[in-house]
């Protein structure tokens, strides 16, 4: 019985299932990049069609700029009013974002507005009391600016200087500022913040005692490390050395320092001490009752003080 074995060539079979299926896989790529191509305009198209271009605003009235953001789909807020020589009172002195750029619709728009060339005469506050000299501000339509106060022998809440000047012209905006007194009594004490860094704590501490002001400190300290020896007995260590010098101080030296500012000093990182090398016992023999006393150290520095970091620290 013969057995007639017959060979076929499907060698270009092969190569056509290949060439399809690259052919497959460049047109799923191809689709690919289109729709990410497409998404990506899509987007971009979407991102501009929201942008509106900010409309020039300068020089017109209040109802005009209204009207020309109203129709740009922007919101309008008048933020300031300033005197102006050159653009009459009413009209827009000056604007943000300024005119030409890109925003989104519903964007918040900020105008200055003009008032025109001072027509009021600034008044003469200095030596009244704070609620006439509020008064006589607001009597001419101008506002009230900051109100800050200093310590003054006399009478509290009395105008000791303004800004602008009494009578000034040409100034900017219609606002006048305040400077009232303050009872010695009431206000804290202030001091010039001394140079700690480099001092010893209780150096530090016995400096801040001449003004009355308390000194508190921040110790960074490594942690004391624990070992034990072969046979599982703790193996004494070396105590950790006090914190060295200051390092950095709040507030600068030179500063405005009162108690309420908590004035405070970092020191200088402590440090372990070289551990004692434990005692090898001989094996049979007993082992001691008591632990070898750790090293003396050479250099002795006085003890720690006893710091503690307050609650609360204002910043400088």
């Amino acid at each position: 019985m013969k057995i007639r074995i017959r060979y076929r060539n499907n060698t270009g079979e092969l190569k056509r299932g290949t060439v399809r299926a690259f052919g497959i896989g460049i047109t799923l790529l191809a689709m690919s990049a289109v729709a990410l191509l497409s998404a990506l305009i899509t987007l971009r198209l979407a991102i501009h069609a929201s942008e509106v271009e900010v409309p020039n605003l300068s020089g017109l009235t209040l109802d005009e700029a209204s009207d020309q953001t109203r129709d740009a789909k922007l919101n309008l807020t008048v933020e300031n009013r300033f005197y102006s020589t050159t653009v009459p009172a009413g009209r827009v002195l000056s604007q943000s974002p300024s005119a030409g750029s890109s925003v989104r619709k519903g964007w918040h728009m900020r105008i200055t507005e003009s008032m025109g060339p001072q027509r009021v005469p600034i008044p003469d506050t200095i030596g009244m009391n704070e609620r006439d000299a509020a008064a006589a501000i607001r009597r001419l339509s101008l506002d009230l600016g900051t109100i800050a106060h200093i310590a003054a022998p006399g009478a509290s809440d009395m105008v000791l200087a303004q800004t602008p000047a009494p009578n000034a012209e040409g100034v900017d905006k219609p606002e006048v500022s305040l400077l009232l007194s303050q009872s010695v009594e009431s206000a804290p004490r202030a001091y010039v913040m001394p140079n700690l860094v480099g001092m010893t704590f209780s150096s530090a501490r016995a400096k801040m005692k001449e003004m009355n002001l308390p000194l508190y400190a921040i110790v960074p300290q490594a942690a004391a490390p624990t070992a034990t020896d072969d046979a599982g007995n703790p193996v004494p260590q070396a105590p950790l050395v006090p914190a060295g010098p200051i390092a950095s101080q709040v507030p600068v030296a030179g500063g405005r320092v009162t108690a309420g500012l908590n004035p405070h000093v970092t020191m200088t990182r402590g440090y372990a001490a070289t551990p004692a090398a434990p005692v090898a016992v001989p094996a049979g023999a007993i082992a001691p009752t008591t632990t070898p006393a750790a090293p003396v150290l050479r250099q002795t520095p006085s003890a720690a003080p006893v710091v503690r970091q307050p609650a609360s620290v204002k910043p400088q």
